[in-house]
Formats: structure tokens, C-alpha cells, sequence
């Protein structure tokens, strides 16, 4: 059903559709483009899709350069240089291909290749030492993941190499001028991989539900993409090849990120925080620090989790909202089971020791300021000790 290229903005030009990466190079000649820079990771350089993706565009007879020097967690040092790559090759704009990495350091590339110095100057935690300044290059992105949603989003998250936490470069110039859902860029992802990000886009919409921050647009976009996550995230990780599945990720993952415009909460401010001390996969943070927040936030959160609750196919007729919330965080925590990802921080490599440094480091995220239930450092260190 994926075969005709569906094209949609919200506000994002968007293409999707199998075959829709096909169509980049004649955006990129609409808009006088001539050099593109393809930012992009080392480990996806040796991928079916990366391939795919490189064929796609030489067939279209585009002329670039690549960038792969970027890590699973994007560091500033790496998007300097980056910079530095694209003034050397004269390049004129920038195609984020790949999972959130990926596009994340494509989105932060374009702030600096226009607004000079370091990408830390506009850590959006702290007041800017100057504004970001635009117009920025023609950025187009394309996910090779389905969990971020960072094709549509106006933030890039980065870690600091100096301070070992990572930090949020945010504006609306931000935005990826096109976002290409190709599905099957993805079929190829390894089964761990779906999972974590498909759990990714899980918290995303999720959290953005909860969130106290009024925007019933962005409520209603998230239980979309909830229940999407729910009827095809399990097919996507035993059936790979199935494209259905992997399109409707796609669409979750981008729904996810659409709605986080409300902001995240505790979840990320942890997952961050695990990210930057142990090195863990953002969407396997995510993964397993949903359900102890979720009990977290029970009593604030409970006609939303309720909500949830009849998405998982739960009978609520007969229950109160705090039962039907109970049997939501159930639910959440026998999907990341039967994905096949750890429950416990213990059985992902974390180390008892670094707890009181993930708290520490978490509570200077600035995601947990708009979780439903406030949080104390202390709230925090108990929440991660219930996910080891």
C-alpha cells in the first residue's frame, strides 16, 4: 500500500512511500543545491541501507560528499569538525541520513556551518550566548530508524565531550526543510535495533500525553502514534521484511516527535543521563525506565494511562482509572519483554556504582521540568534504583 509516494507537511514537507528517496535530487535542484554534505554514522557505512541509499542517489546523477564521523550519541567535537568537512568540500547543504544520531548532528551542522564557534554556545538549557542566526542551509533528513522522529523536529540532542552530559540546541530554523520516510531503508534494521527505537517512539509519545503542557493536537497525534507502536511494533521486529509494518513505524516514530513539541519528562531526563555516564542506547533507556516513571506519575497521569490501557486491548469497563493505569504500566512493561529487550538496568551493563551519578546527571536534564509529577534529585535516585 506503500508503493505511491504519499507527500504531506505538518508543517515538515514530507515524503513517504517506498521508492520516495528517489526524489531528493530533483528538491535539491529546486532549490539551486548543487554540493550536498551526507552526514551520517560509521556503523551505518557498512549497512544494506546506506547502500541502497548511496545507489539511490547516483542514479539520480547527485554529485556529494559524506561525513560518517559521528557517534551513536552525537558529540559537539564531531559536529565541529563536521563544520570544518563542509566549509573544506564547499558544500551548500545537508542530508541527515541514518537513526536520530544521524539527523540530530545534521540539524546541529547546519546551526554552526551559518552561526560559527561551538555548538555548545547554544546549549537551549542555558541562555545563548548568541542567537541562533539563519537563514540556515537546505536540510533534508532521512531515517534509517524508526524511533526518533528527529526528521521533523526543531532540537538536536548532543553530548558534551568535556562534561559528559548531553545538552538540547533548539529552533524553529531547525526544522528539516524535507523528511523522506522511505520504508524500506529499514528493513534491513537488526532486531535489537527496531525494538530499542521502536520503544523510542513509544516514550515519545507517551511522555508528551502526560505532559502537563495544554496542546490537545498534540495529545491526540500521541495516542495515535501509541497505538500504532502497539499493532505493529511486534511485526516489525519478527517479520523485518514486512513493509506494512515498518511504514507504520516510521509514521509512529515521526507522530512521536510531532507531539513531543508539548516536551518529554522524568523518562528522558534518565535515558539522557544513561546515555551520557554508561554509553546505553537512547531507546533502550527509554525502554526500561517507562514503567517506574509510569508508577511515578500514576496518581497525576491516571485517565491518560487509563486511556492507554484500552489501546493494549485492556476490558477498563469495570475498573477505576488507577486500576486501568496499573494494568497500563503492566502492559508497557510485557511489550518491552516481548520485544526481546532487558527489563532492568542491571541486565543491560549498568553498574550498581554509577546510580547516584545518573541521578546527578539527570537532574540537570531539563526534560524531568515538565513530567506531570515534579522531581527531586532524590525522586529520581528512586526511580532508578526500581529500574535496576
Amino acid at each position: 500500500m506503500f508503493n505511491d509516494i504519499a507527500e504531506f507537511g505538518f508543517p515538515t514537507s514530507t515524503l513517504f512511500g517506498s521508492g520516495a528517496l528517489k526524489r531528493v535530487a530533483q528538491f535539491l535542484s529546486e532549490r539551486k543545491s548543487v554540493m550536498p554534505l551526507i552526514v551520517t554514522d560509521a556503523g551505518l557505512i557498512s549497512t544494506a541501507a546506506f547502500k541502497q541509499a548511496l545507489d539511490g542517489f547516483t542514479e539520480t546523477g547527485m554529485v556529494f560528499h559524506i561525513f560518517s564521523h559521528i557517534s551513536p550519541n552525537p558529540m559537539d567535537t564531531e559536529i565541529e569538525a563536521a563544520a570544518a568537512y563542509f566549509e573544506e568540500k564547499q558544500c551548500d547543504s545537508i542530508i541527515g541520513l541514518g537513526g536520530g544520531s544521524a539527523m540530530d548532528a545534521a540539524k546541529a551542522l547546519a546551526v554552526l556551518v551559518v552561526n560559527q564557534g561551538k555548538i555548545a554556545n547554544f546549549d537551549a538549557s542555558n541562555k545563548p550566548k548568541k542567537m541562533i542566526q539563519g537563514p540556515l542551509p537546505v536540510l533534508i533528513c532521512i531515517p534509517t530508524t524508526s524511533g526518533t522522529g528527529s526528521e521533523v523536529g526543531r532540537c538536536a540532542v548532543i553530548s558534551s565531550a568535556k562534561d559528559s552530559r548531553k545538552f538540547m540546541v533548539c529552533h524553529p530554523l531547525m526544522m528539516p526543510d524535507l523528511a523522506v520516510l522511505d520504508p524500506d531503508l529499514t528493513v534491513g534494521l537488526p532486531g535489537f535495533l527496531t525494538a530499542a527505537t521502536g520503544m523510542d517512539a513509544f516514550s515519545h509519545c507517551l511522555e508528551s500525553l502526560v505532559s502537563p503542557v495544554f496542546h490537545p493536537m498534540c495529545d491526540a497525534i500521541a495516542l495515535h502514534g501509541i497505538e500504532l507502536v502497539v499493532k505493529y511494533l511486534e511485526t516489525a521486529c519478527n517479520h523485518p521484511k514486512n513493509i506494512e509494518a515498518r511504514g507504520y513505524m516510521q509514521l509512529a516514530s515521526m507522530m512521536g516527535a510531532v507531539a513531543f513539541q508539548k516536551d518529554l519528562g522524568a523518562t528522558h531526563s534518565i535515558a539522557h543521563a544513561l546515555s551520557a555516564v554508561c554509553g546505553m542506547h537512547h531507546g533502550l533507556a527509554n525502554a526500561i525506565c517507562m514503567p517506574p516513571v509510569m508508577k511515578y506519575n500514576l496518581e497525576t497521569s491516571q485517565k491518560k494511562y487509563a486511556k492507554m490501557a484500552t489501546i493494549f486491548g485492556v476490558d477498563t469497563g469495570e475498573m477505576t482509572d488507577i486500576e486501568a493505569s496499573e494494568k497500563a504500566v503492566g502492559c508497557v512493561a510485557d511489550l518491552v519483554k516481548r520485544v526481546g529487550l532487558p527489563e532492568k538496568l542491571s541486565r543491560a551493563g549498568v553498574d550498581e556504582s554509577q546510580l547516584d551519578a545518573l541521578a546527578e546527571t539527570a537532574f540537570l536534564d531539563p526534560c524531568h521540568q515538565t513530567n506531570p509529577l515534579p522531581c527531586t534529585k532524590a525522586d529520581l535516585l528512586a526511580i532508578i534504583k526500581q529500574a535496576y
